[in-house]
This record gives structure tokens, C-alpha cells and sequence, in this order.
């Protein structure tokens, strides 16, 4: 659901982070509060791109797809302050200096395990580089591209707009400078200034998180405290790829069934990945509602923020969604308008990013256990039309995109209670695609066995298509 919202949120962003790039290269706040939070915590989520080309690829064509990638949204890495408390700059980093490629062919049914093990090939937004681009033959003749790249760099939208750029050559400058360009003297006495600047709007975050905490003391009082976190002996320390799944349906088929069922694409996603995320465990205590969480695109002309997005709450009953989407469509209407129209108090919390330690950030993951709500992560990303398939000039098909965190500790994942992710997006108006990436404390987290449950959904909904 690719729709700009909150356009207030977006210049309050890009006023704070950007301004002119030549004098205010500083990370936006929520961009510096994931990457500082993450790094303590050792968490590292990517975004994966993977093409598959039916024919040998174009290596001149791709080539220079890889250096124009460097350009843009990609071609930079984090560099942090030597002040503790003050924000991380950009600095320019046009990535790295060649493409991987496997000499040694694979079968297509290997193509999703290809997938995996480039997923989790190290990326490093502070320290570079924070993207790779590889190929592997398949020995049916086709061809398979892969772009790995750090969530901390863009999100996924930025991403596309990065591809469609790089594709039709469409090169930005976007005035980081190189890195370590300014001597240690000078980025304290630049920082210091800077964070002095920035201490009114400091101390009225202090101010709101302290009534947050009173409140939020008066809330735990009266609630009763949370059951404690079982976790399966012998195997949490071990790290996992969480299972992922690409569904394929026909466009046609997709959206008659929507309208069948009183909704429009969009909420037949919704509807199906509610139904999914049931059968996975994920239906709320209480009413058995499936919350959905849909990221917003707040990204404007010239945000040069890593990740531009707002989130909306959506509460679906997955017991009526194979019948009638009408209620889901309202849901989902209502959360969009309480988004758009609702001040988000939280934002004025995001001027202490800088100021929590590391060790304040390793607490509160210490501290963390399952969302009550047990939010299934939904994006919809629209269509993309035909250009991002042209990574080489040719063209191709996209087969895949999805976030993914490289060596998720299983330990994580059961104290959680499990994830889901969804990513959907239609591809030259001809084939919508759902990725799934899901895990169930206790379950048969594999493969095969999540696309039996995908299968099953489809089914519920009258709809047939692949599943790879």
C-alpha cells in the first residue's frame, strides 16, 4: 500500500537530517535510533532483491547497472560521531568493486537455497560495503540476479526508486563527503555545537518521556505481569534463516476474486495474509483478531532518509476474510485516516536516540518478549512496472524481495513469539507476488511446510497459483 501520507512528518524529517547536503549530512533521528538500537543488540536486517532472467545475462549491461549503483541511496555508508551523544553522519561510499559470480551451475530448484546463502553474505553500513550484487547460473539456461543490501542504507521502497534510477542511468550526487574528511577536533567541535542547538527539543523529549513513564507505571500497576518466555532447551543459541516463499498469482484471477468478495487488491493482500498469519498462530488473545502492521511511504521529493515510512495498525477477524472483505476494507480505511489525521506524540521521543547508551538499548531487548498483539508485518509495494526488471538491459523477471535479518538467533525468534513478514508487489500488471517469511515457536519451521499452509490459503479463497 504504497500511499505518501503524513507529508508534515516527511519535511519535519528531511528539515532535521538533511537540510543542505553540503552542511547537514547527520542521519535522521529514526534512522540513527534503528541503526544504534540494532548494532547494540547485534541485529542486521537487509533488503533482497533476486531476478531471474530466462536467457544468459547481459555482462556489459550489468556492469553497468553495479556502478550506477553506487550513485544514489547505495552509494553511501554510516560514519559515527566521536561524540557519544550526537548524531552519525553520511559519508560516500560507492560499494563494492565487483560482482560475485558462481562459476559452477545449479539446478532451478536450488534457486531459493542460492537465495538464502546470498542473504546472509556480510553487508556493513557503517564500515562498507553495505551491498553485493551476484549471479548464478542455472542449468536450465536461465540466469538468476541477486541484490543484498543494508536496511540501514534504504528501505524497500527507496529501493525501487534506486533500481529505476540505476536502470535508466539516472545517476544522483547526493553531496555526502568522503569518508573521514573532517579531522577528530573539528567533527567534536561540529557535533557539540550542533547537539547544544538541539537541547531545547531535548529537554522537551525528556519532559514527555517522563509523563510516559508515570502513565505507563499506573497501566502495570493494574495489569496483571506478563507470563515469562519458554525457551526450548539445547537449541537457542543456534541461528536460523527464518523460511520464506514466494507466492505467484494471475493478475486477473487476483483482482476478480478481490471484487468478488466486496474489496480491491490491496485488501485481498490484507485478507490473505491475515488468513496466513492464523494458521501460523499469530490471532490476538481476547477477540482472535490478526493485527496487520502497514508501513506508509512518507518519502518526498528530495528525502534522502534511509527509511521514510509511517505505520498503521490494523485489527482483521481472518474468519470472514474467505467470504467478505468488506469489513477489512473499512479497517484498513479507518487506520490510513487515525494515521493521517492523528498527531504521533512519539516522534518528539525520537531526540534521545543519540543520547541512549548502548547498554540502555541491550536492556530493553533484554527485556522484550511477545507482542501481545503478535503484529504480522505487511507491505504492499504496488507495481512496479517493467523497469526494475531491467537490471541488465534485458528483460527479466523479479521473483523476489524481502527483508530478512542475517544470523537470527532461534534464541530471538522463540522469545518473541515468532515473526511474519509479507512483501507483495505486481510485476508489468501481469503476475502479483506475496513474500512470506514466517516462523512459529514450536512448529515445522521449513520450507515445504510453510507452502502447504500457503496453499491452504489460497485454497480458502478460491485462488490457485505457484508457490516456490
Amino acid at each position: 500500500m504504497p500511499v505518501r501520507i503524513r507529508p508534515a512528518r516527511a519535511s519535519f524529517e528531511s528539515r532535521a537530517s538533511n537540510g543542505d547536503a553540503r552542511t547537514d549530512n547527520r542521519l535522521a533521528f529514526m534512522d540513527h535510533g534503528l541503526f544504534a538500537q540494532h548494532h547494540a543488540i547485534g541485529r542486521k536486517l537487509v533488503i533482497q532483491c533476486v531476478w531471474v532472467y530466462e536467457h544468459a545475462i547481459d555482462f556489459d549491461g550489468l556492469r553497468r547497472f553495479h556502478h550506477n549503483l553506487g550513485y544514489g541511496f547505495l552509494g553511501r555508508r554510516i560514519e559515527r560521531s566521536p561524540l557519544p551523544f550526537a548524531r552519525n553522519r553520511w559519508v560516500s561510499d560507492r560499494g563494492p568493486s565487483d560482482i560475485d559470480i558462481d562459476e559452477c551451475a545449479r539446478p532451478r530448484a536450488e534457486l531459493s537455497d542460492w537465495a538464502d546463502e546470498r542473504s546472509q553474505l556480510p553487508v556493513d553500513p557503517e564500515r562498507g560495503p553495505g551491498w553485493h550484487l551476484g549471479i548464478l547460473p542455472l542449468t536450465d539456461g536461465s540466469t538468476a540476479v541477486s541484490l543484498v543490501h543494508s536496511h540501514y542504507l534504504v528501505d524497500g521502497l527507496g529501493l525501487a526508486v534506486t533500481i529505476a534510477d540505476t536502470v535508466l542511468g539516472n545517476t544522483r550526487d547526493l553531496g555526502y563527503p568522503p569518508p573521514r574528511s573532517r579531522t577528530r577536533l573539528r567533527a567534536v567541535v561540529q557535533d557539540a555545537r550542533q547537539t547544544a542547538r538541539d537541547a531545547p527539543e531535548v529537554a522537551r523529549a525528556l519532559v514527555a518521556v517522563a509523563k510516559l513513564a508515570r502513565r505507563r507505571r499506573h497501566d502495570t500497576a493494574r495489569s496483571p505481569a506478563p507470563r515469562p518466555v519458554a525457551l526450548r532447551g539445547g537449541d537457542g543459541d543456534d541461528t536460523v534463516v527464518v523460511p520464506a516463499i514466494t507466492i505467484h498469482v494471475d493478475v486477473d484471477d487476483w483482482d476478480a476474486r478481490a471484487k468478488a468478495l466486496g474489496g480491491t487488491s490491496n485488501t485481498l493482500v490484507a485478507g490473505l495474509v491475515a488468513k496466513l498469519g492464523e494458521r501460523m498462530g499469530r490471532r490476538r488473545a481476547g477477540d482472535g483478531a490478526v493485527t496487520l502492521q502497514l508501513p506508509m511511504s512518507d518519502r518526498g521529493e528530495g528525502d534522502t532518509r534511509a527509511n521514510a515510512m509511517s505505520f498503521a495498525n490494523v485489527s482483521v477477524d481472518p474468519t470472514r476474510v474467505t467470504t467478505d472483505l468488506r469489513d477489512a476494507r473499512a479497517a484498513i480505511k479507518q487506520a490510513l485516516r487515525t494515521l493521517r489525521e492523528t498527531p504521533d506524540d512519539a516522534l518528539q521521543f525520537l531526540w534521545l536516540a543519540s543520547f541512549t547508551p548502548k547498554r540502555a538499548w541491550r536492556r530493553m531487548a533484554d527485556a522484550m518478549g511477545p507482542d501481545p498483539d503478535l503484529p504480522v508485518f505487511c507491505s504492499n509495494l504496488g507495481d512496479f512496472g517493467p523497469v526494475v526488471c531491467l537490471v541488465d538491459g534485458t528483460r527479466g523477471e523479479l521473483a523476489l524481495t524481502r527483508v530478512v535479518a542475517q544470523h537470527e538467533s532461534r534464541q530471538w525468534l522463540e522469545r518473541i513469539g515468532g515473526q511474519m513478514t509479507v512483501q507483495s508487489w505486481r510485476c508489468g500488471g501481469k503476475i502479483i507476488r506475496l513474500t512470506v517469511c514466517a516462523y512459529q515457536p514450536g512448529a515445522k519451521n521449513t520450507k515445504p511446510a510453510l507452502r502447504e499452509l500457503a496453499a491452504h490459503t489460497l485454497a480458502e479463497f478460491d485462488l490457485t497459483g505457484k508457490i516456490d
